[in-house]
């Protein structure tokens, strides 16, 4: 049995694919999160880190996508290789 992983990097270039895609700014996804600064936002498209559930539910709808669409997962690793 393999066990899904999702993978960071690509997921983040993804954001940044359909952001541009959308025609939306760095800028522009700060102010509709509410976020003091853009840091999280540059996270997500650097793959350090993802939405949390909650926002991205939010980015989907404002990029016109679902959430699948979003996220890239890899087959991952055989669960008998995880420790």
């Amino acid at each position: 049995m393999m066990i899904p992983m999702i993978n960071l990097t690509e997921t983040g270039r993804n954001i940044v694919r359909l952001r541009k895609r959308a025609g939306l700014s760095v800028k522009d996804l700060q102010q509709v999160f509410g976020f003091a600064t853009p840091q999280a936002i540059y996270k997500w498209q650097q793959g350090l880190a993802l939405p949390t559930i909650d926002n991205l539910v939010i980015l989907a709808m404002l990029l016109g996508v679902t959430m699948d669409e979003i996220i890239v997962v890899d087959p991952g690793m055989p669960l008998d290789k995880i420790a």
